[in-house]
């Protein structure tokens, strides 16, 4: 990658992992520590509830949780385990999950910076429902310039999709990691208050991905992703990654 003088956002990727040190980062991506962030800047409404907090899978409380909740750790990325259903889920394997990923040092992993340090634990949320379409934001300087959602994520035998789309929710052709949806996902209710949401959350930040969930009318912050896959995954076409580096002001 050009390090110097990146002009691809993937690289500007690399770059960042390898230069930035924002300790406000750190918070950012503790899954706990985040919320009270959050909160303070749009609102207590637009926080997921949490259930739980434990730093061992032996601590989990399992008679208090509802008949659907997420299980996920707070330190790294893809952890998360969903129960859709008590009475048939698979404690067992989510216990071993979720100890393998709290055993993993996400950071050491990686080697994405803003994970360094971050203690590991495990937080239990409200289940939101059955394959909500997840919206992320890319957004620098406190400007939302564009998104994609993420649709099919609990559809057996399908991969997830993502659809990509401008500010003004025209879509746009482009593929990163995953395919396009047969059919483009619609635009959301409160698409214009959520990309306000997005542009608020952004602020004083050079680049991050800002996820929000829209359900029941209502918006929920997802998390923080300042390493889009780790800026290693290509777009295709590739005049995009250009673009969306354009976009990223150093």
């Amino acid at each position: 990658p050009e390090l110097k003088q990146p002009r691809r956002y993937t690289e500007k990727v690399q770059k960042m992992i390898l230069r930035d040190r924002n300790p406000l980062y750190h918070r950012l991506v503790d899954k706990v520590e985040v919320k009270s962030y959050v909160s303070s800047l749009i609102g207590e409404e637009h926080i997921i509830p949490t259930l739980g907090v434990w730093s061992k899978v032996e601590d989990i409380d399992w008679d208090s949780l509802p008949e659907r909740f997420v299980l996920k750790c707070t330190h790294d990325s893809g952890s998360a385990v969903i129960c859709s259903d008590k009475a048939s889920f698979d404690r067992e394997a989510a216990s071993e999950r979720l100890g393998a990923a709290l055993r993993r040092d996400y950071w050491k992993v990686s080697r994405e910076w803003a994970y360094k340090g971050v203690k590991p634990r495990i937080i239990a949320e409200a289940y939101l429902g059955d394959d909500v379409a997840d919206y992320k934001f890319f957004c620098f300087n406190g400007k939302a310039e564009l998104l994609f959602v993420a649709t099919e994520r609990q559809k057996k035998g399908e991969e997830v999709k993502f659809d990509f789309f401008d500010k003004s929710f025209r879509h746009l052709d482009i593929r990163n990691g995953h395919p396009n949806a047969a059919v483009p996902p619609s635009c959301p209710e409160h698409f214009e208050e959520m990309k306000g949401l997005a542009a608020r959350l952004s602020s004083g930040l050079p680049q991050v991905r800002v996820d929000f969930y829209e359900v029941g009318g209502k918006l929920y912050f997802g998390e923080f992703t300042f390493y889009h896959f780790r800026g290693l995954v290509p777009f295709e076409p590739d005049e995009w990654d250009f673009k969306i580096g354009d976009l990223w002001k150093e």
